[in-house]
């Protein structure tokens, strides 16, 4: 039995997933998440083989959710799903770990043949797009053009991440058990290393980057 744990922060997508996950035979759905970090502390707890993460979840994104629990050294695999087929973004989450990604509107039978593929250790690609994503993972990576993700601490992208969701100082301070004095800090950093001067411009440089992904 592949144990899963689903990550999708709107309940009524959710439950269809676990739906068509029971209905296999050979998966069992052992923990559900509605936020980024959920999905993190869950995977920690219950070590299941497999994570199904929404690209765009609140609290921490898909990708800094997944980041963490690979870091973390589990007996996990991670599959993303995604509305975006951006060939560049699916390159960088499979360079971190990652072992599957899926374009949304795939999310049949194909998301447990994606399941199946990466508790064997198999990746795992969308067909629509595994042909470029594939002719970019074959291609030397592009020093002068290195990803500004690269540039800010995890605790910035949270920041970062939680800025943009509409949280003031104070309530990410509370969110992230640190100092409204840190949080100011973390939000002059990003700042400058995106080269921004205010806090819209900072949104709109997080979302045209890719570093802030705000649902649909």
């Amino acid at each position: 039995m592949i144990r899963v744990i689903i990550a999708e922060d709107h309940n009524l997508v959710r439950q269809g997933i676990r739906a068509l996950l029971e209905q296999s035979g050979d998966v069992q759905v052992v923990a559900e998440a509605a936020t980024g970090q959920e999905a993190v502390d869950l995977a920690e707890q219950h070590k299941p083989d497999v994570v199904v993460m929404d690209l765009s979840m609140p609290r921490l994104d898909g990708a800094q959710a997944a980041e963490r629990i690979v870091d973390m050294k589990l007996p996990t695999q991670v599959i993303i799903l995604s509305m975006y087929a951006d060939t560049t973004m699916v390159q960088q989450l499979l360079r971190r770990g990652v072992k599957g990604y899926l374009l949304k509107d795939a999310v049949t039978e194909e998301l447990l043949l994606a399941i199946r593929s990466v508790s064997q250790g198999k990746m795992f690609i969308s067909p629509t797009i595994s042909d470029s994503v594939m002719t970019l993972l074959l291609s030397p990576p592009d020093a002068a053009a290195a990803n500004v993700a690269d540039l800010l601490t995890p605790r910035e992208r949270e920041v970062l991440q939680l800025v943009a969701e509409g949280h003031t100082n104070s309530a990410i301070a509370d969110i992230l058990s640190i100092s409204v004095k840190t949080v100011e800090k973390h939000r002059a950093n990003l700042m400058s290393k995106l080269e921004v001067n205010d806090l819209a411009s900072l949104i709109r440089e997080g979302i045209k980057r890719g570093l802030i992904l705000l649902d649909s």
